[in-house]
């Protein structure tokens, strides 16, 4: 009974060791491991011990992504404030902590995404656990902001909110692997800027909001 949670520790240690060891390998060499059997010896580990955790670098990726909503989850969730938090503070909320978390690791991603123009278009096979983890949240918010009437409740496009809400997140993804600003505060506006439109345009008069918004996306392109 005694040995069980040390045996998890040490499934989690190695676990994370792997991915950081993946980022680390990355941002030292400018692309992947070029195999997992070489990689794994790297890592000074048996290569059938990677598959316990992962069967490919693919899935690595995709557990940074879980991994970034995972700790910006924790991070307002501890916060008891958050608990009070209209729909819209809730959603400016996890952005603005997730791009913290985004920071911590912009050098991996800026190596891994910075130059995949096609991001406007397809999503990236890896960010697809995250996008499902951040529309089941979304609806959650989405469904507190009907409650409270924050959010209008519209036949067939209140099906897509959280399509809207991800269109949020994964425009400031984007906006953020290319802000120079300092501490990247044209980022800070953007995430309110699109949030407020996102919500006007859920809620009631939206028409000042896209002006302003269209506005800064003209001053920043």
């Amino acid at each position: 009974m005694e040995k069980a949670p040390a045996k998890k520790a040490v499934k989690t240690d190695l676990k994370s060791k792997i991915i950081s060891g993946y980022i680390e390998h990355v941002l030292e060499n400018g692309k992947e491991p070029v195999s997992v059997f070489k990689f794994a010896k790297d890592l000074k580990m048996k290569e059938e011990e990677f598959y316990n955790y992962f069967t490919s670098f693919e899935a690595i990726k995709s557990a940074v992504w879980a991994q970034l909503f995972e700790n910006t989850i924790v991070n307002i969730e501890s916060q008891e404030v958050f608990k009070e938090y209209s729909a819209r503070e809730k959603l400016l909320g996890f952005l603005f902590t997730w791009v913290e978390e985004l920071k911590k690791n912009r050098s991996y991603l800026l190596s891994i995404y910075k130059d995949q123009k096609s991001m406007d278009k397809f999503l990236p096979m890896e960010v697809k656990v995250f996008k499902s983890k951040f529309k089941d949240f979304a609806n959650e918010i989405i469904l507190e902001g009907k409650e409270t009437e924050e959010i209008a409740n519209r036949p067939v496009i209140s099906d897509r909110y959280d399509d809207a809400l991800w269109f949020q997140v994964w425009f400031v993804f984007q906006f953020w692997l290319k802000d120079a600003s300092p501490a990247f505060e044209k980022t800070d506006a953007a995430i309110e800027k699109s949030v407020n439109l996102a919500f006007d345009l859920m809620g009631k008069s939206a028409l000042d909001t896209f002006i302003d918004f269209a506005k800064f996306l003209y001053q920043n392109k």
